[in-house]
């Protein structure tokens, strides 16, 4: 079970009293546009803003009561101010507008909003990430490709790996929130039928958004689905990370562990459990980021000018999905910071597999000598076999070996039986990283 999550800045955010506060905002600057233009009295504006108000609870029952009548959120909302404004300005309220102009322009003000705070938990995850990979850079650890010993590398190098693919991450969350922070005030149509563009760069411009380029009566929900691709995405991430711990959290590995609490308990039925549940969890979540942004993507088609079939599924992908990426990043960061590291048991991996995974070494040392690839890959593949099947050191069968005494010493050997040679450019690689 998933405790309840309640950072404050996301769920203050998607509560319905900031959706109406962002709406309430978008009226006013409107209607401050519209006076500049000379389209409006200053003197009603300045009654607007003397009366304005703070939403409240009793504001948002106020409009759901309305709704339930009107069966229009934004013209229940309306009518709301105007009882509470309680004034004749009120009638400017809205003025040149439609529906999606407020809703559009507000829901991408609270997006911008949401993506910063998920960026905020992207740059922690990166830190704690890096911390770490610097923390183990060279604590050699077993590579394993198909899931099978392949060449030793450090656990710091496994890290890194991920350091940079949350790096890559962060990259295209900027360029997702770029995408959605715009408004537009373009009417019915898109066409500035009865609204003066003017009003809509004013709008914009307070609120700290960008203008739409070009608009129907909605915001194109490709900049939607790019943001809603891009959570699905760092999502994988964060499963691929989780993946990659959990499997070394096997007993058989044990190569580290997520923390576990004091009075924690794995199973009700084996005291002795030590389960990755967290680790499990991200995993499971990121399948709810990846369908939400599929559902996206149905949203990017719309008929003509505008219909709403996306709205109703927006109403639960963008909260869902801007809230469940920051509670991912938070556990996952928790686990990072706090998981147990056992260097000892990633030795203990390694000499599972009698030396094999120093058999690339060899089979070079022995190109080097003269011969050819494919003579030095058969008799060191023969070799291998047999180690892995009288389980013994592949060292000690190669030592026997006529063609191998003649063409290798025993410092030779050493040298590519030498685990660290696997790490000697992995400062290479996290100065590429610009790790130290």
């Amino acid at each position: 079970m998933i405790e309840r999550y309640t950072r404050p800045n996301m769920a203050r955010l998607w509560a319905p009293a900031n959706r109406f506060q962002q709406w309430l905002t978008v009226e006013l600057l409107a209607c401050e546009a519209w006076a500049k233009l000379g389209a409006i009295p200053e003197e009603a504006v300045a009654e607007l803003r003397q009366r304005a108000f703070t939403i409240d609870e009793a504001f948002v029952e106020r409009v759901e009561e309305i709704e339930r009548t009107t069966r229009h959120d934004v013209i229940a909302f309306t009518t709301a101010c105007a009882e509470r404004i309680d004034h004749p300005a009120a009638r400017y309220i809205h003025y040149g507008l439609t529906s999606t102009d407020v809703v559009d322009t507000a829901l991408s003000a609270v997006l911008n909003q949401a993506v910063r705070e998920i960026q905020a938990g992207v740059a922690g995850l990166i830190a704690a990430v890096g911390k770490r990979a610097e923390e183990f850079k060279y604590t050699p650890a077993m590579g394993r490709t198909h899931g099978v010993h392949a060449e030793p590398t450090s656990f710091g190098v496994k890290l890194a790996v991920f350091y940079a693919q949350l790096k890559r991450d962060a990259l295209r969350l900027e360029q997702a929130r770029q995408m959605v922070a715009v408004g537009k005030l373009s009417g019915a149509v898109g066409n500035y039928g009865n609204i003066d563009p003017f009003v809509e760069q004013y709008v914009c411009e307070q609120m700290g958004l960008g203008v739409a380029e070009i608009s129907t009566q909605v915001l194109q929900r490709d900049r939607h689905a790019q943001l809603l691709t891009t959570l699905a995405i760092l999502g994988s991430t964060l499963d691929n990370l989780a993946v990659e711990l959990r499997l070394l959290q096997r007993t058989e590995t044990r190569e580290l562990e997520e923390p576990f609490s004091t009075g924690q308990k794995g199973s009700s039925a084996m005291p002795h459990k030590r389960n990755p549940i967290t680790l499990e969890q991200v995993s499971g979540l990121s399948r709810i980021l990846r369908g939400n942004a599929l559902a996206g993507l149905e949203d990017v088609t719309l008929w003509h000018e505008r219909d709403i079939s996306h709205s109703s599924v927006e109403r639960i992908i963008l909260p869902d999905s801007t809230i469940l990426a920051d509670y991912m990043l938070a556990k996952m960061t928790w686990v990072i910071e706090n998981m147990h590291v056992y260097p000892e048991n990633m030795q203990r991996s390694m000499a599972m597999s009698y030396g094999l995974t120093s058999s690339g070494s060899v089979l070079l040392a022995l190109v080097e000598k003269g011969l050819s690839r494919e003579q030095a890959y058969a008799i060191v593949q023969a070799k291998a076999m047999e180690a892995w099947a009288k389980q013994v050191h592949v060292r000690k069968l190669l030592e026997q070996d006529p063609t191998i005494q003649s063409l290798l010493t025993a410092g030779e050997l050493d040298e590519a039986f030498d685990a660290t040679r696997h790490l000697r450019h992995v400062d290479t690689i996290f100065k590429r990283l610009g790790l130290s």
